[in-house]
């Protein structure tokens, strides 16, 4: 797919040609141990299960389970795989304390038009050896992922670009709802949402459950794909999530929208 010593392309013109980040491109291995990252799995599952559990309740389960793990090591490796409590406990989603918040716009709001509000996050995902960071754009009305990338680190600088490009190539939206992590509360990223003439909403402190609609998708994703087909490198998981995407969008129906894809939903209405 990326060829290194390319006559006329370079590596990044190359990367962008295939959508692929130039981070993924250069990714090795995280320096995690081999039980490290079987533990950060446990977790990437158990969050869908029970993502009201702390630091506590998380220790004590792993450890009945024979792990022998104390509070430090799984709080810090809840922060690896993004772990986000519903109550207020342990912070896994850190924002900059000289960034502003803004206020959350989806209560209460009906949502009946494509392109009226789109939701972004970030989620850990796992492969056979390490892992990378996966950020996804999600039409609420539709269903739609209308971009998306992979990386193996979580920079304002990414999540600016993935944003940038959705817009350049369906049309900007009124709203973008995010979390109030260090990525999405940035100057860089605010900026393009500002200049655009988007509205900044973002989820209320400790409710993960405000950004639902892609919280629902990660869960689809991980289930449907990635846990039944675990990448062995960072090209293989490029590939598969593509693939997976592909089939989400445009094959899989889905039983709120009428038994319609997203994509003839997206079409329709745009």
């Amino acid at each position: 797919m990326i060829t290194r010593d390319h006559q006329e392309l370079s590596l990044s013109r190359q990367c962008n040609l295939v959508g692929i980040h130039r981070s993924g491109l250069y990714y090795r291995p995280c320096a995690e141990s081999e039980e490290n990252l079987a533990l950060m799995h446990r977790l990437d599952e158990q969050y869908f299960k029970t993502p009201f559990y702390g630091v506590r309740r998380l220790t004590a389960l792993l450890n009945s389970e024979g792990c022998g793990v104390n509070r430090k090591r799984v709080a810090r490796l809840m922060g690896l795989v993004g772990w986000r409590t519903l109550y207020r406990g342990r912070r896994t989603t850190i924002r900059s304390k000289t960034h502003p918040v803004y206020p959350y716009l989806l209560k209460d709001l009906l949502v009946t038009r494509v392109n009226q509000v789109w939701a972004m996050d970030i989620t850990y995902i796992p492969m056979r050896r390490g892992f990378l960071y996966l950020t996804a754009i999600i039409d609420v009305a539709s269903r739609y992922v209308v971009g998306w990338s992979v990386s193996n680190t979580m920079s304002a600088e990414w999540t600016t670009q993935v944003m940038r490009e959705a817009i350049e190539t369906h049309g900007r939206p009124e709203i973008v709802n995010t979390d109030q992590g260090s990525q999405f509360t940035s100057e860089e990223f605010t900026s393009l949402l500002k200049d655009q003439g988007v509205r900044i909403s973002m989820d209320s402190k400790g409710r993960a459950i405000d950004n639902i609609f892609i919280e629902r998708f990660w869960r689809t994703l991980k289930y449907e794909h990635i846990y039944l087909q675990p990448a062995d490198d960072g090209v293989a998981l490029y590939q598969g999530v593509t693939n997976y995407i592909d089939f989400y969008n445009r094959e899989r129906l889905h039983q709120s929208l009428g038994y319609k894809t997203p994509f003839t939903c997206y079409q329709i209405a745009a």
